[in-house]
């Protein structure tokens, strides 16, 4: 199955929104995006037909960013399981540590809906078992 060019971050909105996401668009092609069970909120983007969502967990000084804290983070037990670390750039010395997963979409049809929704939820466990 081929990939449609014309996937909308619209329509990732639209299907969000009506599954218990507040939804609005913070800057042309990202979105805010806040579970209003939990009230973790997180950034989604599409490029081209892939969903990127994004959770900045915290920013730190550069300083506290060691090796004995990535062991912690990467360690199996944590409870992280699907999602994955980043570490940002953030200035002034400091690292944003964000939670992140994605997923490929094809044709917005039911896989890609259930898709969307099941990484939605995998972000949020993830970010419970992240604090």
């Amino acid at each position: 199955m081929t990939p449609r060019e014309n996937i909308s971050l619209s329509q990732v909105a639209e299907l969000l929104a009506h599954n218990g996401y507040d939804v609005a668009e913070v800057a042309p092609g990202v979105l805010r995006v806040r579970d209003l069970h939990t009230g973790i909120g997180y950034q989604a983007a599409l490029e081209g037909n892939v969903l990127y969502q994004t959770v900045n967990l915290t920013t730190v000084p550069d300083s506290e960013i060691t090796p004995a804290l990535m062991r912690k983070m990467l360690a199996a037990h944590v409870g992280i399981s699907t999602s994955a670390f980043r570490l940002f750039e953030a200035g002034d010395g400091k690292t944003a540590i964000t939670l992140n997963n994605y997923c490929v979409l094809q044709d917005l049809g039911p896989g890609d809906r259930e898709d969307i929704l099941s990484i939605a939820n995998y972000l949020l466990a993830d970010v419970l078992a992240a604090r």
